[in-house]
């Protein structure tokens, strides 16, 4: 049984190296993210270079995300590198103080409007959650605060307003110039990170049309202001990500499990492919193996439902990014093991289908998933099809056969989807289409001869959005 969830793998300065990026690929890497929040755009570009060479000598196809820095709120840096917040005291955060100028006392913040969001009474969160501030007031440049759970506080590091309200916009300057080399290197997905709404999705998908490619673009759910506007978020948007580290800082921990759930099933239910990530192994950026919770968290997310699952600092920066998508992907298997195949849910089974296309799809499954039929096979050319067939559940194989290496690196990320080279505009006639079809099927040895299975096409070869048949045949 092919394993249907994808994995999203970040690369990093772990990672650098083209024998460590083939050796990822060959255990199971779908999806390469480089993270703009570190580095340099050389870098990106030199990353880049590095996992599509390793592509190449792994024989894999493999998509591209770039994660948007997008307003991370940062405290600035200590004289000392890091100080021990302790419980009680007061701590000022200063707007205008020097970066590099923090004290026991004090520390600069790199967000300047801070002050304008936050009061007395508002609870401050740093490093994740791990250090708690009470703002007591806020005085021209200076927020005064105490601390109610302290420890150790070290330079850059990220903060929260419980309960969300920051007003930072989604997409600053140097986001918007990394939106224009993504659109150069061709890469195949760009992440919006701490989306507040559907405008934000909506200026980055204008920004990459305008640098000339209509590149997929993913919402990255970790705001609360994105859980009220939920909704509209996953309409406007290709894919998104159950950001889980910022999101469960603003939202409360306690939430977390079920805001996952909640956003895994109205991804789905409106046609779009949803990321899980976050701390997912994060014991194996220093461990070979993960522990059982982790083992669990990536099991429950497949049987959840989602596309993917995502890596971070496991791959990124840990000691064994290898073995950390060797152990995912055995999770993976091993939770779709026990995942009851749901031809009967009740995805789409009210309301009408937007098109010929959509109606195919979901005709396919029903078909599939009541018949032994060995594979579904769809020529596409944009992957539509296929992303549709792919939201019912199924333990059937959909081949995304297509002549366009753009579709078949989008479909890398879609559940229980593989691309396949194919070039349907040189068959001249229906006989030749089915035999190179066959043949093809054949030398990959994706079927056996006298099997069934099910083909969609459009009457017309090679035009997008012309899906509007199926056909139920026997491999000869």
């Amino acid at each position: 049984m092919l394993r249907r969830t994808k994995i999203v793998a970040t690369v990093g300065p772990a990672t650098d190296d083209v024998q460590i990026l083939t050796d990822m690929m060959r255990a199971g890497l779908d999806v390469a993210r480089l993270n703009a929040s570190h580095g340099t755009v050389d870098d990106r570009r030199r990353r880049l270079a590095m996992v599509r060479e390793a592509a190449n000598r792994a024989n894999r196809c493999v998509g591209v995300l770039l994660d948007l820095a997008g307003p991370k709120i940062r405290i600035e840096s200590f004289v000392e590198g890091k100080v021990m917040l302790v419980e009680g005291k007061p701590f000022v955060l200063d707007t205008a103080l020097d970066p590099k100028a923090g004290t026991l006392e004090s520390v600069g913040v790199a967000y300047k409007n801070l002050i304008h969001d936050v009061k007395g009474g508002d609870t401050l969160l740093l490093n994740d959650g791990q250090i708690v501030l009470d703002v007591d007031r806020v005085a021209g440049t200076r927020i005064h605060t105490h601390v109610r759970v302290g420890g150790e506080l070290s330079n850059r590091k990220g903060l929260n307003r419980q309960g969300g309200g920051i007003s930072a916009p989604a997409l600053s300057d140097k986001d918007k110039e990394d939106i224009r080399v993504a659109v150069e290197e061709s890469v195949d997905y760009i992440a919006v990170s701490f989306a507040r709404d559907a405008d934000d999705i909506e200026q980055a998908r204008t920004l990459a049309r305008r640098a000339g490619r209509d590149t997929r673009i993913v919402a990255k759910v970790e705001r609360q202001e994105a859980i009220s506007n939920l909704d509209a978020i996953i309409k406007a948007s290709d894919v998104v990500m159950v950001a889980r580290g910022d999101l469960g800082v603003e939202m409360g921990y306690a939430e977390l499990t079920g805001l996952q759930k909640t956003i895994i099933h109205k991804t789905r239910a409106q046609n779009r492919v949803v990321i899980t990530a976050t701390q997912m192994m994060e014991s194996m950026i220093q461990s070979p193996i993960p522990t059982r919770a982790e083992a669990s968290d990536v099991a429950n997310a497949v049987l959840d439902g989602t596309d993917a699952v995502m890596l971070s600092a496991e791959t990124a920066a840990g000691r064994y990014p290898v073995r950390a998508v060797e152990a995912m992907a055995q999770i993976i298997e091993g939770a779709e093991k026990y995942q009851v195949s749901l031809g009967n849910e009740r995805h789409r089974t009210e309301g009408q289908f937007g098109d010929s296309e959509e109606a195919i799809a979901m005709a396919v499954m029903y078909a599939a998933n009541h018949m032994k039929v060995r594979a579904i096979v769809a020529l596409t050319e944009s992957g539509s099809t296929p992303l549709w067939m792919s939201r019912i559940r199924s333990d059937i194989p959909i081949y995304a056969f297509t002549r366009h290496e753009s579709t078949r690196r989008r479909v890398t990320m879609f559940r229980g989807v593989y691309p396949v080279i194919f070039d349907v505009t040189r068959a001249k006639s229906t006989g030749e289409l089915y035999d190179t079809l066959f043949t093809r099927l054949l030398e990959l040895k994706l079927v056996e001869r006298k099997d069934l299975v099910i083909l969609t096409k459009g009457e017309q070869s090679g035009v997008q959005g012309g899906t509007n048949s199926l056909q139920i045949l026997e491999v000869a």
